[in-house]
């Protein structure tokens, strides 16, 4: 049988020296191969990880834990799902990693490899077990996730800066264990000086990191959400949002947005409050658009569903 790529990369997979990959493909639901000199098999349960392969066993699925380190905030149900069938059809190519805590086992690598075996009600899963501190395990979650499939930027940022914190780590040692460079490292942690509102666009993807760094330039905390809700609303460059910064800073008492030319700072900051609390409320972006006389209140939705889910949401049939 040919020998399947690891999906781990080579910065996880150098890191793990627990063991050597078992050479075949994992499948969960797979029956050995009968051979023609020996009786035949009965039907076989999950497959048992191949003999010769150290440091892997099949654990049950309900004695495994998730990890105090895990950098992902968020798994999309729909990737879950997807996974799922994927391994429902082709097996499990790469197995879990994790390491022994007590009685039961702590995730260090694949946690959506594990919610999905929950999902399909397979009792067991190939995992890799190995001795790792605390943090290690971190590390290697932060890369196992990394390597698969991006991080959004603002869990990347807190995924090195609990390195840093919980492990007594410098920068440049973060950098290393994760095999980044410093610079990345840095530049990631300076994410995390912007507000929640701004880290809330970052990770849903509606702000770019290239329009967060210039962002950065803005001191002000309330005039820097205010211009990215601008660059949000016209759909800004990240060159347009350098040249908006600009006049903003050669011009420090000019209103932030065209909408507010008129208005004065007190009633500027009211309108933005207000457009934070209905973002929050209806978990989606809206700008409110005010004068003396009139205004327009714009509610962003993401196609059909996420409408339906908004009319729901504000008590109205569609």
């Amino acid at each position: 049988m040919a020998v399947p790529k690891s999906r781990l990369g080579r910065g996880l997979g150098g890191l793990i020296s627990a063991g050597t990959p078992a050479s075949a493909k994992l499948d969960p639901t797979a029956k050995a191969t009968p051979d023609a000199s020996a009786p035949t098999p009965a039907p076989a349960a999950p497959a048992p990880v191949p003999a010769g392969a150290p440091g892997f066993q099949e654990i049950a699925v309900n004695l495994i834990e998730t990890s105090p380190y895990q950098a992902r905030r968020e798994i999309s149900p729909d990737q879950l799902s997807e996974l799922a069938e994927s391994i429902r059809s082709e097996g499990l190519l790469q197995p879990i990693v994790v390491r022994k805590n007590g009685e039961k086992f702590q995730l260090i690598a694949g946690e959506r490899r594990w919610r999905a075996f929950q999902i399909l009600k397979i009792k067991s899963i190939p995992a890799r077990l190995v001795e790792a501190s605390n943090a290690s395990a971190a590390a290697l979650g932060l890369i196992e996730n990394l390597q698969r499939e991006g991080l959004n930027p603002i869990e990347e940022a807190y995924g090195f800066a609990s390195l840093i914190r919980d492990f007594d780590l410098t920068q440049d040692a973060a950098a290393e264990r994760v095999g980044k460079g410093r610079a990345s490292v840095a530049n990631a942690l300076r994410l995390l000086s912007l507000d929640a509102e701004l880290q809330g666009y970052l990770s849903k993807n509606i702000l770019t990191v290239g329009h967060a760094k210039v962002l950065l330039g803005v001191d002000d905390q309330a005039r820097r959400a205010v211009i990215a809700r601008r660059v949000i609303e016209e759909g800004l460059s990240v060159r347009a949002t350098e040249k908006l910064v600009q006049s903003h800073k050669n011009a420090p008492n000019a209103p932030a947005s065209t909408s507010a030319k008129s208005a004065p700072p007190m009633e500027v900051a009211a309108v933005a409050s207000i457009e934070k609390k209905l973002t929050s409320h209806l978990g989606a972006r809206v700008a409110v658009k005010h004068t003396a006389k009139r205004g327009r209140i714009i509610i962003e939705y993401a196609g059909n569903e996420d409408l339906q889910r908004l009319l729901e949401k504000l008590g109205v049939e569609a």
